[in-house]
């Protein structure tokens, strides 16, 4: 199996015409289907159907692009690297991050420049930190939550307080009972650890949680609460923009919190990592 033939795979399968692919490689159309077709004999794999009409992929050909990708994406990375060594402009840094973490950023940065002034630093924000480790395309990552994953280095260096938003009628200022919100919609963020995490704490209280419109932003979500039906949510930290005598934001009793994870993809310079955003 060749890179080569990964690349013309996965632009036919982009493409879905054998002539277009070739248009997008610039080269002969015969050159791909030569190459595809003999990917498929070395992996002992039908990865399109073809006809006169169309061509498709087949099952066998959804998942072989994901990796095929995910292979690529690693050789390309490896060959920004090697650019990067071989002209003397190493010391790049990419962090995968999640809101909330500027103090503890700010923090870490300093400390790792102090050592290494020239580092160059890239911030990218999205949904799947563990599969851009894995192909490559971040050093390390900053996630919320329990993470599970055997080819990962997980260490937890925080835990933020979870807080309760509700109505004011249920302000506790020692704490809000989960119980005495079981008959309040909840409002499950956009975040599949907290959903898991906020159900199953219901569930061990002693109750099923009526589920409300998700809450996937957090500021519209306030308003909608202020000044529509009552309902409750959960946010990360003790500070919030909850509209004044409307909703009141406070502690949970017993508190609840969540461990914020730094995920890297191997040992090196992990303990320097710690140091400085511990």
């Amino acid at each position: 199996m060749e890179l080569r033939q990964l690349r013309y795979f996965v632009t036919v399968a982009e493409e879905l015409h054998f002539g277009r692919a070739a248009e997008r490689l610039n080269i002969v159309q015969p050159a791909v289907s030569q190459q595809v077709a003999r990917l498929e004999r070395e992996l002992g794999l039908r990865l399109l159907d073809r006809s006169s009409r169309h061509v498709r992929l087949t099952g066998d050909g959804e998942r072989m692009l994901r990796e095929a990708r995910a292979v690529l994406a690693a050789a390309d990375r490896a060959g920004e690297v090697a650019a990067e060594l071989a002209s003397g402009r190493s010391g790049v840094l990419r962090i995968g991050t999640v809101p909330g973490l500027r103090d503890r950023l700010e923090r870490g940065l300093a400390a790792l420049r102090s050592g290494t002034p020239d580092l160059d630093i890239r911030i990218a924000s999205g949904s799947d930190h563990l599969a851009a480790l894995r192909a490559g395309e971040l050093d390390i990552a900053f996630v919320r939550g329990q993470v599970a994953a055997a080819d990962l280095r997980v260490v937890e260096l925080w835990r933020d307080p979870l807080s309760v938003l509700v109505p004011s009628a249920y302000r506790a200022d020692d704490g809000v009972k989960l119980i005495d919100l079981a008959a309040l919609p909840l409002r499950l963020p956009a975040d599949p650890w907290l959903r898991d995490e906020l159900t199953a704490t219901c569930r061990a209280a002693g109750f099923e949680p009526v589920l409300g419109r998700p809450a996937d932003d957090l500021e519209a979500t306030i308003v909608e609460m202020a000044s529509g039906a009552p309902a409750w949510t959960v946010v990360y930290g003790t500070a919030c923009g909850a509209a004044e005598g409307a909703l009141w934001m406070g502690p949970f009793a017993p508190a609840l919190s969540a461990p914020g994870q730094l995920v890297v993809a191997d040992d090196r310079c992990l303990d320097e990592l710690v140091a400085a955003f511990g």
